[in-house]
């Protein structure tokens, strides 16, 4: 388990890194929207997002990461969560059991997504991610330290109740990140090739969608990997016309919110339109 967690981890982080070299090549290319004047403008905007991804990634890899591994491996050891039992009781072999993991920790992100949407509180942090009028691929790592906290503290019982091994949490978290990097790219796609890929994984299309400053459409499309789960519980929103969808939040539209200090500051700001 601690050999599988020792490979997995290092391509986690090159993975993120790739693609985000990746999809910044192509959204130079291929941009969807023409959100910058100069190159200087869009550069300013990647650092200012990546300084949160990147101050967000140590917090979690200081307070957490060796937390979830202790979670996985107590409960692994003792037989205890969903697919720990199964495995023990029913002779779930191991595909299944990368399989289940991946489908529950998604589940979950998910629901968590969702709640983020619903409760006042937690929405205060979730709108620093929401409030990017020029979503790109760094906005995938945009996201207030609060949430990442709350987040990384509660995946503690999901992987005990789970029974999901540390090494499928990696796995787990390096392709949902690679999808949602894709999703936050300020990218181009046929509608074709996006319809075909939003059947199984959310696209661009989708994720514009979400970033809408119509309520209606910000509280839908809560999917992080696959779309199967907006699908179940009726919250899979398209959009005729995704290029003329306004990005970002009317209340944080002034200059001083677009820093990281003011980005830091946001869920001291009033709340608006989350009950």
């Amino acid at each position: 388990m601690a050999h599988l967690i020792s490979l997995l981890a290092p391509w986690q982080a090159g993975a993120a890194v790739a693609g985000l070299a990746l999809l910044l090549l192509v959204e130079g290319a291929l941009p969807a929207a023409h959100h910058y004047r100069s190159g200087g403008e869009r550069g300013a905007h990647a650092l200012r997002n990546l300084a949160l991804g990147l101050a967000n990634a140590a917090v979690v890899a200081l307070l957490f990461a060796g937390l979830w591994v202790l979670a996985a491996e107590w409960a692994s050891a003792r037989g205890v969560g969903l697919l720990n039992v199964l495995r023990d009781r029913a002779g779930l072999p191991g595909w299944a059991h990368v399989v289940g993991a991946v489908l529950l920790l998604d589940a979950w992100t998910y629901a968590w997504h969702r709640i983020n949407h619903r409760v006042s509180f937690l929405w205060r942090f979730h709108r620093v991610h929401h409030a990017d009028a020029t979503m790109d691929v760094t906005t995938a790592s945009r996201f207030h330290v609060g949430e990442l906290v709350l987040s990384s503290a509660l995946r503690v019982p999901v992987l005990v109740a789970g029974g999901i091994y540390a090494w499928e949490l990696i796995l787990y978290e390096t392709v949902m990140f690679a999808v949602v990097q894709f999703h936050h790219a300020n990218i181009h796609l046929p509608e074709r090739w996006d319809r075909v890929l939003r059947a199984v994984i959310v696209t661009p299309h989708l994720h514009r969608v979400h970033h809408s400053r119509w309520q209606p459409e910000t509280d839908s499309n809560y999917s992080s990997l696959f779309t199967v789960w907006d699908r179940l519980f009726g919250s899979f929103r398209t959009s005729d016309a995704p290029e003329t969808i306004r990005l970002g939040l009317d209340e944080f539209d002034a200059p001083e919110h677009r820093t990281v200090g003011g980005m830091l500051r946001m869920p001291l700001a009033p709340d608006e339109g989350k009950t």
